[in-house]
């Protein structure tokens, strides 16, 4: 039995889920996002609440079964709060810029590079080492925060690089210096 997939959804006030062609509609005061489902899962909405149900107990049904209710939780949640992740740069001289609507990372390359705003994603740079990537879609969010990681992945010997805030960088120990004489 999945716990996830048989864990009821409230619909918060303001927000309309709509089931219509094997594709669930989420439309909130932050905006609108879609997913498409398999039909072999039945969502239905009983006053406020969704409740998920599937046609059989096969493995990939109950694994269909818990991921279209997270997917449908998230969206909720995204419409409703938004996503959010906040990266951080650490590194000599390295620094972040907002320019319009696109980031500009100087982060020990010969030239800096830019990053540019996709819909539905909101780049904002707090400080000079910061970064904090927006949107209501989570897949969205975390994509893009990946992408702007991958520019400069943390190294493990001095910690340079771009990270996310909460992420702890496990650092090795360099070469010790002299040797046997």
């Amino acid at each position: 039995m999945s716990r996830i997939g048989n864990a009821h959804i409230v619909v918060p006030a303001g927000v309309t889920v709509d089931f219509k062609d094997n594709v669930i509609t989420v439309k909130g005061p932050k905006g609108t996002l879609t997913q498409s489902y398999d039909p072999i899962i039945t969502p239905s909405i009983e006053g406020n609440v969704i409740i998920f149900k599937r046609a059989n107990d096969l493995g990939p049904t109950k694994a269909k079964h818990g991921l279209y209710r997270a997917l449908t939780a998230n969206m909720i949640k995204g419409v409703t709060e938004g996503y959010k992740k906040s990266l951080q740069v650490n590194g000599v001289g390295w620094k972040v810029t907002k320019q319009g609507k696109k980031i500009v990372l100087n982060v020990g390359f010969s030239h800096p590079v830019e990053v540019e705003e996709v819909e539905g994603i909101t780049l904002d740079c707090p400080g000079q080492t910061e970064i904090t990537v927006s949107g209501i879609d989570k897949e969205k969010v975390g994509q893009f925060a990946a992408m702007i990681r991958g520019i400069r992945e943390p190294e493990p010997y001095h910690g340079y690089g771009i990270k996310y805030s909460d992420e702890v960088i496990a650092r090795k120990v360099g070469k010790a210096a002299g040797g046997k004489g």
